[in-house]
């Protein structure tokens, strides 16, 4: 079992950053995959960036990238998303998700594990 707790969520401007941190327990985030989804009322659920626990290979919709940056320290059993260059169009719920494979699949349901998510707002 993994479970997790996000944090770093809130009201910000347009073309600002923010970071949003995914603590872990339970298991290590060093192995297993840790993805980043995002909702908005009356959507589906929607990916935004994973990391694998081989190899710390990465993955990002292309609505991010170049955008957002994914990161974990397996010392501190921690998950980040740095987001910078925000848009109106980011803001939603964003969940932190883990899954026991190695893959970064885009679909929500292949994820084992999510957090209770973290508001993001972003004002234009």
């Amino acid at each position: 079992q993994v479970q997790l707790v996000e944090s770093g969520g809130g009201l910000v401007q347009t073309g600002a950053s923010l970071r949003l941190s995914c603590a872990a327990s339970g298991r290590s985030l060093g192995t297993v995959t840790t993805g980043w989804f995002r909702q908005v009322p009356g959507k589906e659920r929607e990916f935004v960036a994973a990391i694998s626990w081989v190899g710390a290979s990465t993955s990002y919709a292309e609505s991010v990238k170049g955008r957002f940056t994914i990161s974990r320290d397996n010392a501190k059993n921690m998950g980040y998303l740095q987001m910078n260059s925000l848009k109106p169009e980011d803001t939603a719920l964003y969940y932190c998700a883990a899954r026991r494979g190695a893959n970064m699949p885009p679909s929500s349901n292949e994820y084992d594990y999510w957090g209770q998510g973290t508001q993001v707002t972003v004002s234009s």
